[in-house]
C-alpha cells in the first residue's frame, strides 16, 4: 500500500499537483513507519520523496530536516558507503544550491560521488 501511494504522490508531483501529493507521501510514511520501524531504509526513501516535495514548493526549512533523518536512517540501517545513499545525497545538494549553500552542497556531492566510485571499482 505504501509503494502505491508513494508511487501516486510522484505522478502528482510530477504534475505539479504538490497539495495532493503530499498527503499520500505523509501516508506512506506513516504505514512505513508503523509496519517496517522508524529506522527502516526504506522510511528513509518516503522521507526523502517528501523532502523533495517541500523543495519542489520552495518550503527549503520543511525540506532539510527530512533530508538529514532520510540520511541518518540510511547510514545507520544501510551503512555510510551504500549506493542507495547517493539519491539523498544528491537530493539533498540540488536544494542546498537553491538556496545558495554551495560549500555544503559539494560536501554532499562528494561524497555521492566517492560512493559511486568505490561501487564501480566493486563491480569492475
Amino acid at each position: 500500500m505504501a509503494a502505491n501511494l508513494n508511487n501516486l504522490a510522484l505522478l502528482y508531483r510530477s504534475q505539479g499537483r504538490y497539495a495532493e501529493a503530499e498527503p499520500l507521501y505523509r501516508r506512506a510514511l506513516a504505514i512505513g513507519e508503523k509496519t517496517l520501524g522508524p529506522e527502516h531504509p526504506d522510511v528513509a526513501m518516503s522521507l526523502n520523496n517528501l523532502a523533495v516535495l517541500y523543495a519542489a514548493q520552495g518550503k527549503y526549512a520543511e525540506a532539510e530536516p527530512l533530508f538529514r533523518r532520510a540520511l541518518s536512517i540510511g547510514e545507520k540501517s544501510l551503512g555510510p558507503e551504500h549506493p542507495n545513499l547517493t539519491l539523498v545525497l544528491e537530493s539533498w545538494a540540488a536544494v542546498l544550491r537553491q538556496v545558495e549553500r554551495p560549500a555544503e552542497a559539494e560536501q554532499l556531492e562528494g561524497r555521492a560521488t566517492l560512493i559511486r566510485a568505490k561501487r564501480a571499482d566493486l563491480t569492475r
